[in-house]
């Protein structure tokens, strides 16, 4: 694999679509983080008969949600983290599997792509 052949114009465009998203998932990351933090608090509270409230959701179902939430933002961020890696290394737009050309189209769709459309369609 040799250095990438995008265009300057398209790695700068990428490379802050790219940090852009981290930005906002580091946004969403701390809203959700100080989320966790209050119903753990909540869940501490020896008051909170929450298990018997008919008008919403338990703690336990509050965790459960906010955890798998915090999950996802977690993984995007690693995700764009190790696309921002392959623009700086110069593997950026290249296929981790069998080393073609990601197309433009697809790193548009998803510019944390790791792989061709032809590699992901047989991941599956």
């Amino acid at each position: 694999m040799t250095a990438t052949t995008m265009t300057p114009a398209q790695l700068t465009r990428f490379e802050a679509r790219l940090r852009a998203e981290r930005a906002d998932a580091q946004e969403r990351l701390a809203e959700f983080d100080d989320a966790m933090t209050a119903v753990r608090l909540a869940r501490t509270d020896a008051t909170a008969d929450d298990e018997h409230d008919p008008e919403g959701p338990t703690m336990t179902q509050e965790w459960s949600q906010r955890s798998a939430v915090l999950a996802d933002v977690r993984a995007e961020l690693a995700d764009v983290d190790r696309a921002l890696a392959r623009i700086a290394d110069g593997t950026y737009g290249f296929c981790a599997n069998c080393g073609k050309r990601i197309t433009v189209a697809r790193l548009d769709a998803r510019p944390t792509a790791e792989l061709c459309i032809d590699c992901a369609r047989h991941v599956r």
